[in-house]
This record gives C-alpha cells, sequence and structure tokens, in this order.
C-alpha cells in the first residue's frame, strides 16, 4: 500500500465535483473532494496544487518511437506518403539496437513531460540484429515508469513482392507470428493496474500479405489482445487498395476478420459516409493524427462526422518524422485548431480537444479504467502550471491550456507515483540522452542521405 495523497485546491480541474482536488491511494482516485469539504480518506499528506490546472493523464494512441532518429531529414521534406517512406525506409534498415533504445527513451521522455501517462507504440520495422526490438522498447518503459501499449507491428510485402519497404526490414509470416505469440506471452499484463500491454499490429493492409492479416487477427482473438493498423491516411492508399484488392479497405479489412472491438485504426482520413456507422457498429475506434496527417497533406479526418456516427475518437502524435515531436499536449491544440476550422466554432470546443486524448483514446487501447478523474479511476494525472509568458493574461485555466499552447507539464503521476517533478523526469539526465540520442541519428541517417 503507498501513502494517500490529496492533490489539494486545485487552480482547476477536469472533473465535476471535485474543487478542492482528489485523493489518491495504491494507485487509485478513492475520492473527489467537493467545494467547501475536507477529504474524508484519514491521513492524506496533502500536495498543494493552488498554481496547476488538473487533468487526466493523457493517452497516446499512434506513434513510431524509432522515428525520433529521423526528424526533419532533408531526403523526406515536403513529400507526400508514399515517397516519403521510399526515402526514409533504407535510413530506418540501418537501425541498431542501441540507436532503438535511445529513440524509443527520447520518444518517451519527450511524451510524459508533455503531460502523457499512457502510450502506445507501432514498432514494426525489424532489421537483421533488432529482432528484439519490442523487448528494448518494454525495458525503457519501465525505467521510466510510463504506462504502455506496445503493438508488434510487422510487414512480410517487400518491393520485390510490389511493397514499399526494401527487403532488409521485413520478416516472413512465420518469424512474425511466433514472435508476436511470445511477447503477449511474456509481457501482457491483464486487470485495472496494468502497466505493459501487448498489441498486434500489421503496419497497413498493403505492406502485409492477406493470409498474415487474417492469422494475425486470429491470434489476436485467441490471445485476448487488442489489433491496430493505419486505415485511409491518404487517397493514393485507398487507390493501391483497391488496385491490389478490387475493394476499398475497410471492405477489405471486413474480410480479413478486422471489423470488430478489437481494433483500433490510425488516421482514418478518407472513410466514405456509409462507412462511418459501420465501424461504429463494429465497434471500431479512430486515432486522430493532426500534426502528422497536416505535415503530409494526406487530408483532414473526418472527427465530428465520425462521432455523430457513433464512432470512438482518440488522439495519437504519429511519429516523429512525420509529427517531427512527441508533444500530446500540443496533438491537442493542433486538433482542436484544425476540427474547428474544418466544422466551426459551436461545432468544437476546448473540451472536447482534452476529451480525445483522454477518455477517447482510453476506449481505444481498451482501458476505462483509464483517462478520466472519477473514483475507482487509475490515478494517472497530469498537472500543469500556468506561468509562462504565453499564459499571462488568461481567464478560463482549462481554455488556457489548449488555447495559448501548454506544452509541458508540471507534474505527472501514473499509477499513483510522480513520475515528473518540478518539470523533470528524476533521474534522467536529458542532457546525456539528447547527446547519446543525437549521436546515433547521425550515424544512422549519414551524410549521404541527409543531403538527400
Amino acid at each position: 500500500m503507498t501513502e494517500s495523497i490529496w492533490i489539494k485546491d486545485p487552480l482547476a480541474i477536469l472533473a465535476d465535483g471535485a474543487e478542492r482536488g482528489i485523493v489518491v491511494s495504491d494507485g487509485q482516485i478513492v475520492e473527489l473532494v467537493a467545494k467547501g469539504r475536507e477529504p474524508a480518506t484519514p491521513g492524506a499528506k496533502a500536495f498543494a496544487a493552488n498554481d496547476h490546472v488538473v487533468l487526466p493523464g493523457l493517452i497516446n494512441t499512434h506513434h513510431h518511437f524509432y522515428q525520433t532518429l529521423t526528424r526533419a531529414v532533408p531526403a523526406a521534406l515536403d513529400r507526400e506518403l508514399f515517397p516519403w517512406l521510399k526515402a526514409l525506409y533504407p535510413i530506418w534498415a540501418r537501425m541498431t539496437p542501441d540507436a532503438l533504445d535511445a529513440a524509443v527513451t527520447v520518444a518517451m521522455a519527450e511524451l510524459m513531460l508533455s503531460g502523457c501517462t499512457t502510450t502506445t507504440d507501432h514498432h514494426y520495422v525489424f532489421p537483421a540484429g533488432l529482432e528484439d526490438g519490442i523487448d528494448i522498447e518494454v525495458a525503457a518503459a519501465k525505467r521510466l515508469g510510463l504506462r504502455t501499449l506496445l503493438t508488434r507491428g510487422s510487414m512480410n510485402l517487400s518491393e520485390r513482392d510490389g511493397g514499399l519497404p526494401p527487403d532488409s526490414v521485413v520478416q516472413d509470416e512465420d518469424t512474425i507470428l511466433a514472435d508476436s505469440q511470445r511477447l503477449v506471452e511474456r509481457y501482457h499484463e491483464r486487470g485495472d493496474a496494468a502497466m505493459t500491454q501487448i498489441a498486434l499490429a500489421p503496419c497497413s493492409p498493403i505492406s502485409v500479405t492477406t493470409s498474415l492479416m487474417k492469422a494475425t487477427a486470429a491470434l489476436a482473438a485467441k490471445l485476448d489482445v487488442r489489433l491496430h493498423t493505419h486505415l485511409a491516411e491518404t487517397q493514393d492508399e485507398n487507390a493501391f487498395c483497391e488496385e491490389l484488392y478490387g475493394c476499398r479497405p475497410l471492405d477489405y479489412l471486413e474480410d480479413c476478420g478486422w471489423l470488430n472491438s478489437r481494433v483500433w485504426l490510425a488516421h482514418g482520413v478518407h472513410f466514405s459516409a456509409e462507412e462511418m456507422p459501420r465501424m461504429a457498429k463494429a465497434g471500431v475506434s479512430i486515432c486522430h493524427c493532426a500534426c502528422s496527417n497536416q505535415t503530409l497533406a494526406s487530408g483532414c479526418c473526418p472527427v465530428c462526422d465520425l462521432e455523430a456516427a457513433g464512432v470512438n475518437i482518440g488522439l495519437g502524435v504519429d511519429g516523429s518524422a512525420s509529427n517531427d515531436e512527441s508533444n500530446l499536449m500540443q496533438e491537442v491544440r493542433a486538433a482542436f485548431l484544425v476540427q474547428r476550422a474544418r466544422y466551426g466554432v459551436k461545432a468544437v470546443s476546448h473540451k472536447d480537444a482534452l476529451r480525445w486524448a483522454t477518455k477517447g483514446s482510453a476506449s481505444c487501447v481498451g482501458r476505462p479504467e483509464l483517462g478520466e478523474i472519477a473514483v475507482g479511476k487509475r490515478a494517472d494525472l497530469a498537472l500543469f502550471k500556468l506561468d509562462e509568458l504565453r499564459f499571462s493574461g488568461y481567464g478560463d485555466p482549462l481554455a488556457a491550456l489548449v488555447l495559448c499552447g501548454a506544452h509541458r507539464a508540471d507534474q505527472v503521476m501514473i499509477n499513483g507515483r510522480w513520475t515528473v517533478e518540478n518539470g523533470v523526469i528524476p533521474g534522467l539526465d536529458l542532457g546525456a540522452l539528447m547527446r547519446r540520442h543525437q549521436d546515433a541519428a547521425r550515424k544512422m541517417v549519414g551524410q549521404g542521405a541527409v543531403s538527400g
């Protein structure tokens, strides 16, 4: 048992009936303290939150940690998705275990400092020597204390098969399925307090065979884990799928046994009006990646139309080679702005964007015990101060986080434990990490690839 902590008298909090804060104990929220009340929990140690805006911990539902090694690579600038991938795959093929460890540590640290308490990752590049890539991610997450849902990605269609990636980064179906089962059996935790979980995630329907798509769905059902992939990100992807399989991506997904409540999809930019209720009925969720979609000019996810049809929406930063940062609080602002521009002032509020990154994202990853400040939920919290120049003159504290561009949390709690204190991650030497990471990036990218 851990000591009880009273997050006392916050400046603002994203919860009803908690004006005087909340009490957490043993990794759970055990009490909301209403205006004019004192905690009923005996002996709770007070944490003065007078200067803090308190949010449920943000949840990132799509990322590629390894891509922090290839931010703003000149060879990939100003390209749409397919040519962007073609420019980067040869660089990613040179990734080493040490480089990946640096990359995932940077990504996780950046996420946590932005108020993220749970993150997914979609790792699908496994060149020779990097077969234990997911194991490296698990170890890094445990060092930092970050809650994770790590997806075992896969590709088995290379250039010689008509796909995009080089032969050196794909694997055969038997290897992929065997490692998927190994990872679930070794690392996947169950229950409300789970800190490490595994999902299965072919990169996309156009980078794996139909056989692997179907076998992965069957294995996920057998092992009772979630499924993830990219879908409907670009018009080129839709056209490619129609040419290759003679149907739209969602129809293909259904044929492969993927239209069910285990599934959450990244992007979802190009769905038809007819497809949205089908996804809602099946329980499929969508991760909106606002920054990445804008950077690659992929289009804009029709979030309000999807929600009106009954589809659950979460947020993801996507890879740090298309977003170029791993800041989930900034992603909240980007999603708010792009969706308000699309649908209008009355359709999208700052609270909608915060909801997508918390309760909506929790639904994407199948963790209803996360993403909300309520009794019985896990004690995952992000506390922000409004003491920077960007906030001077603010009125509504919650709105200020989104509208004024909050980007760094002051305190972060995961499972009842402080993992960020006074804006820093205890025990992590950020300077040393950045030097190691930058060196790994330069070695992997190489001067020739940098010049493009």
